[in-house]
């Protein structure tokens, strides 16, 4: 159904008139009364009876009245809903308890005007599909994988440097050390379930296995970080890697600690993704809340993959 007819059939059933209805909508009278008869024929009866004052509503004009003002106002939901600036700003992150989601409540924080949508997207494909085609507006992505160059329309910045840390149990052999090598890690048995291959995080893990010489376990399901802390509290013989504003809570008689890694230090390089041509008013707000808040560390105590793009300062970014 024609909008313009039915905006033109609720004008004239306010006005009572034709001309004025006319005058509201910025049209000549003729094409008002050319809208009506179109609408008419459409719906199969006549909506008003024409009287020397104006016009009448017929009893399915009054009937079709209370339609037809709901199909205006679902018109311009649709629109409130994909216009920039009216609808919230939506940002993908890996998980809830990431270092990416940490980044984002910072800024919720600071900036509680801004409706925001936090989603999960998982797989970095569907994040830069979903850029392209403005489903989100911004993701958080570890950029430079060989074989997986960015769309030119996709513009990125490194928004945070993650050290590494290595979360061992009570039993284990490193349980008493205040700090580690990567070098000291080698023979010891990490274990990574949530490793999905493909992913550009499986890509990092694979880095540092191949210049260190480490071995990371990503066998058996992964039934997420609760059960993740239960197995390395109880099996001497595992460990795991974790960012360091990774968020986990585990029970006190776990006796888990998170062990700083050295030599150099591990650390996964976040980088804000973001379409070039997104017009979205919010979107320029959180890149200046993270141009301020975030910065990367000294690259001479630090290791990422060679692959990784060098540090640009958010606020320098191309748009």
């Amino acid at each position: 159904m024609d909008l313009d007819t039915v905006r033109t059939f609720v004008a004239a059933a306010d006005a009572g008139q034709f001309q004025e209805a006319a005058a509201e909508l910025a049209i000549t009278q003729q094409a008002a009364s050319k809208r009506i008869a179109v609408l008419e024929r459409e719906l199969g009866v006549r909506l008003f009876t024409r009287t020397p004052r104006g016009a009448r509503l017929t009893i399915d004009g009054q009937a079709f009245l209370p339609h037809a003002r709901e199909l205006l106002r679902a018109a311009e939901r649709a629109v409130a809903s994909v216009r920039a600036g009216s609808r919230p700003l939506r940002v993908d992150v890996l998980t809830s308890r990431s270092a990416q989601s940490g980044l984002m409540r910072a800024f919720h924080h600071a900036h509680p005007e801004v409706e925001l949508d936090v989603v999960m997207l998982f797989d970095m494909d569907k994040a830069v599909a979903a850029l392209r085609s403005g489903t989100i507006d911004a993701s958080f992505r570890a950029v430079g994988v060989p074989g997986r160059p960015l769309p030119e329309d996709i513009a990125h910045a490194r928004v945070l440097d993650e050290e590494l840390q290595f979360l061992i149990g009570p039993g284990h052999a490193l349980a008493g050390a205040r700090s580690v090598s990567l070098a000291r890690l080698a023979g010891h048995r990490v274990w990574m379930p949530g490793i999905v291959p493909g992913t550009e995080w499986a890509a990092y893990y694979d880095g540092l296995v191949a210049e260190f010489g480490l071995s990371i376990e990503a066998t058996g399901p992964n039934f997420g970080s609760d059960a993740l802390l239960d197995t390395i509290a109880d099996t001497p013989a595992l460990a795991t890697f974790m960012g360091a504003r990774t968020r986990l809570v585990w029970p006190a008689g776990h006796g888990l600690r998170r062990v700083p890694v050295t030599g150099p230090t591990p650390v996964y390089p976040h980088s804000l993704l973001w379409h070039r041509d997104n017009p979205h008013p919010a979107l320029a707000t959180l890149r200046a809340h993270l141009a301020t808040t975030t910065t990367g560390r000294d690259a001479s105590g630090t290791w990422t993959p060679p692959w990784t793009p060098p540090w640009t300062p958010l606020r320098t970014a191309s748009p």
